[in-house]
């Protein structure tokens, strides 16, 4: 079964940070483009951060300077590293990324891991 899990969200204060990880596993042929994306309370899910195979990334103007996500492709993993962080990226933070499988390739998702900014 192919997954995407997610680890090293919690409560950190403002200022402080956090490193994101996202495996993938499974039967997996190739992974292309994969990212972060983030939905807070009443609002929509926003891309926060995107890399492709060959490292060329892409970042929501809000968190330029502050995040980097990053990619170990020997380990399928994809990173978010989260500096200077404030309460208002407080949010579920989903990973994805684009799989070829046996069947296709396909967008696939993590479950999500919770980062609350809080003092």
């Amino acid at each position: 079964q192919v997954q995407l899990v997610e680890s090293g969200g919690g409560l950190v204060q403002p200022g402080g940070s956090l490193r994101l990880s996202c495996a993938a596993s499974g039967s997996i042929f190739s992974i292309y483009a994969m990212g972060w994306h983030r939905q807070a309370p009443g609002k929509q899910r926003e891309l926060v951060a995107a890399i492709t195979t060959g490292g060329i990334t892409n970042y929501a103007d809000s968190v330029k300077g502050r995040f980097t996500i990053s990619r170990d492709n020997a380990k399928n993993t994809v990173y978010l590293q989260m500096n200077s962080l404030k309460p208002e990226d407080t949010a579920v933070y989903y990973c994805n990324a684009a799989l070829r499988v046996e069947a296709g390739t396909f967008d696939f998702w993590g479950q999500g891991t919770q980062v609350t900014v809080s003092s």
